[in-house]
């Protein structure tokens, strides 16, 4: 049951409203997949007009909590399957296996990894890139592009970016390049990796972005870029991915010293 409006509150009316069915969520009175009451009976609930109802119900779909579909209503948003993105998921052991990092999580937490929209090519990075790589501006890369899924539903995109000079003619340059992934691949080049580098930010995104991770409405992404060094401190790949906010949590294992 939906509480009564404040009228002593000076929270506008819309967002009261906002805030009582985003708290039935949160308890679980209003389920994922769940229509939420209609505007005609929130209207009845409320005492109010159908445009701050419609207000209300605009801001839950634009902080992705729930979603509109033409001509039924507005449900609550089924949540996308949470990986954990880990502070040991580039350890060498799951390279050793056979597993490169996402399929490695993925199968960890129970769910279905896929990848698909592959592309493997060489072309100048970016001159952020280039710089992370110690390039001179104009140099090739082989960039491998592809997107990641789980279960069937889309959750990031990723670009690598590694030195012409060492994955041209290799696997590397392959669509498939074999167990435990390019990281694998650049180990038996001879090029053991030492450590990554990563920088992460969180910001929206953009509307190719939105589209190619089918993300709703309100929902942010996380902005990373790794960068792979190997043993005698050269960087042997950057690579730059789109992550869907609401599919991953942030989890690492810091030392203290």
């Amino acid at each position: 049951m939906l509480p009564s409006l404040d009228p002593g509150s000076d929270r506008a009316v819309f967002r009261q409203i906002a805030d009582h069915l985003r708290e039935a969520i949160k308890r679980g009175d209003l389920r994922e997949g769940e229509k939420l009451p209609s505007e005609a009976a929130l209207m009845k609930h409320y005492g109010v007009a159908r445009g701050t109802v419609r207000q209300a119900l605009q801001l839950l779909q634009s902080e992705g909590v729930a979603a509109a579909e033409h001509g039924r209503g507005v449900f609550v948003r089924p949540r996308p399957p949470v990986r954990r993105l880990a502070s040991d998921r580039f350890a060498r052991r799951h390279r050793e296996r056979g597993q490169a990092a996402f399929m490695a999580e993925s199968e960890a937490s129970g769910r279905r990894p896929s990848v698909d929209m592959l592309t493997v090519t060489q072309a100048a990075p970016p001159l952020d890139i280039a710089e992370r790589l110690k390039l001179d501006e104009g140099t090739a890369t082989v960039v491998r592009r592809r997107r990641y899924l789980h279960d069937g539903h889309p959750v990031e995109v990723a670009t690598s970016y590694l030195p012409a000079d060492i994955a041209t003619g290799t696997k590397i340059g392959e669509p498939d390049p074999g167990p435990g992934g390019i990281y694998a691949r650049l180990e038996e080049l001879g090029h053991r990796l030492d450590h990554f580098d990563e920088q992460i930010e969180a910001r929206m995104p953009t509307a190719e972005e939105s589209r190619v991770l089918a993300l709703a409405s309100g929902v942010p992404v996380f902005h990373l870029i790794r960068t792979a060094y190997d043993t005698d401190g050269r960087p042997v790949e950057v690579c730059d991915t789109v992550m869907a906010a609401d599919s991953f949590v942030l989890s690492y294992t810091l030392p203290a010293s």
